[in-house]
């Protein structure tokens, strides 16, 4: 049977909705390092965006959610000039747990960093295209 509900609509955007524990620690995460800035900010949502890409974050209710959530979540950002950005990220090494730049045999160059709540970001970019 096909699916006629594929034809009325288009999917413009996906933003992932992540949960915080701290929102000003996440959201100074967020733009200090991976260069977001926010723009809707409040004690319990949030949202950032850098080139029309956004992420969401919503406070954790308890404690007990962010041990759930801590190492169970990731998400993929693919950026172009992946070694500018490196450039900065890697200065953050002292305060992160991150992974150095490396080429992926998917045709990926990554490196990945935990952000303050456990969540895993890939950051990568095809190495084709790489510098």
């Amino acid at each position: 049977m096909e699916n006629t509900m594929t034809a009325t609509y288009t999917a413009k955007k996906i933003s992932p909705m992540l949960t915080a524990a701290d929102m000003e620690e996440t959201l100074a995460f967020y733009h200090d390092v991976l260069g977001f800035s926010a723009t809707m900010k409040s004690a319990e949502y949030a949202i950032v965006e850098r080139d029309g890409q956004t992420i969401h974050f919503m406070k954790a209710a308890s404690e007990e959610v962010m041990r759930c959530v801590r190492g169970h979540t990731e998400i993929y950002i693919e950026v172009s000039n992946i070694a500018s950005l490196w450039e900065r990220v890697k200065t953050f090494k002292d305060r992160y747990k991150i992974r150095d730049l490396f080429d992926r045999d998917y045709g990926m160059t990554e490196f990945h960093i935990n952000d303050p709540n456990g969540c895993l970001v890939f950051v990568g970019e095809p190495t084709h295209e790489r510098i």
